[in-house]
């Protein structure tokens, strides 16, 4: 049925301009020699993002939307328009690899039972985010996670079933939940199972998806394939919106898919959820924020060619003043894993920055997950715009 394009990737952008730049250079150099599309919603952004990336990528399909409908409305629009055997959700403050389709998309050709694969994605200090492989929120895997017992007992299969710690991050699993920010679906399983329900705002969209998925009989898989995902769910815990976004997208998904399951369990997930509401309202109330470390003697190292390194020192210390010194990692005589070396961990690097497209995206994310300090942040210099994007930024 969808024979013209394989795949069609579709972005919703909300105010990061910079990020949705840098995943859609990502995508283009995913998407070479592919048959595919590119579409990116805009919900209503005051930055200037259609105007400053619509001359920049004349192969994408702008939507802009004159208000903001949500993100599931949002992706309903672009997917409505969409062509590509496989559908790939993606969020604008992603960055995947250039080899990365292409795999997914021969992992689903032998597969016509999948319905959809989730991918191994990590923050922007290379941290694995657990929100990569879940399970439903059935009422016990909901009251567990709560009340905090998937915390107290990680590696129980019956108290940590929501996020599945006790499986292997770097293996291949059969999952329940695909995530929002990597999503990617075969279209005729879209068309079997149905669009995102518009109810949901946002969060808990891509678990309703899910599941669909499931009851029409298709299975979704967990691929380690790595992905960055700068701003993920992890960064965002403890922000009231998020709570009541969060937790009121499952209440929705507990009352549409379990409405019957009886007044003791109902009671206190609800009762957990107006709790978790209203410690966040009181932090806020009374200014309680998340300690920040404080980076001390902050040092950084770039990797990129010689030619490249002092545009991209000026460009860090206009953002970091405070930087102590600024090593270069010369591609032009050694390789980019080897910057993982002794000699680097004693100069206690706190900050490193890749040149693109000096550094490959693949090698970009493959630097991230190996590296054992995962109290470093990671930059990246756009050679073309000279921009450094950064985590938070």
């Amino acid at each position: 049925m969808y024979e013209e394009i394989k795949i069609s990737v579709v972005i919703v952008n909300y105010n990061v301009k910079y990020f949705l730049e840098q995943c859609l250079l990502s995508v283009r150099a995913a998407t070479v020699g592919m048959d595919a599309e590119v579409l990116v919603v805009d919900n209503n952004s005051s930055d200037g993002s259609i105007e400053y990336l619509r001359p920049k990528f004349s192969d994408v399909v702008f939507i802009e939307n004159k208000d903001n409908p949500g993100f599931a409305v949002a992706n309903n629009q672009a997917i409505g328009q969409c062509k590509g055997e496989y559908v790939l959700l993606l969020n604008p403050d992603t960055i995947i690899g250039e080899e990365s389709l292409r795999t997914l998309c021969y992992f689903l050709d032998e597969r016509p039972g999948a319905g959809g694969i989730g991918v191994k994605m990590m923050e922007g200090h290379g941290v694995f985010l657990p929100e990569s492989k879940r399970s439903f929120p059935t009422p016990w895997v909901s009251f567990c996670k709560i009340f905090g017992l998937s915390k107290l007992f990680p590696k129980s299969k019956l108290f940590a079933s929501y996020s599945l710690p006790y499986l292997n991050s770097n293996k291949q699993h059969k999952v329940d939940v695909l995530a929002g920010a990597f999503m990617m679906i075969r279209h005729e399983a879209l068309d079997k199972s149905g669009l995102f329900d518009e109810s949901f705002f946002m969060y808990g969209e891509d678990i309703d998806l899910s599941y669909r998925l499931v009851l029409n009989g298709y299975v979704n898989y967990y691929i380690p394939e790595r992905v960055l995902h700068y701003k993920g769910e992890s960064t965002r815990r403890d922000d009231i919106s998020f709570v009541k976004n969060f937790y009121g997208a499952m209440h929705i998904f507990y009352k549409k898919y379990y409405p019957r399951s009886g007044w003791f369990m109902s009671f206190f997930i609800r009762s957990a959820i107006g709790l978790r509401a209203s410690v966040a309202s009181v932090k806020r109330l009374f200014g309680v924020k998340k300690k920040e470390n404080k980076i001390k003697n902050r040092r950084m190292l770039v990797i990129c060619r010689e030619n490249n390194f002092v545009q991209i020192k000026a460009a860090c210390i206009k953002l970091m003043p405070e930087l102590e010194f600024i090593n270069l990692w010369d591609l032009d005589v050694e390789r980019v894993m080897d910057a993982i070396c002794r000699r680097n961990q004693m100069k206690a690097f706190t900050d490193i920055a890749f040149c693109y497209p000096d550094v490959r995206f693949e090698q970009m994310l493959l630097f991230m997950d190996t590296m054992v300090n995962k109290k470093t942040i990671y930059h990246i210099y756009n050679k073309e715009n000279g921009r450094l994007v950064s985590p938070g930024k």
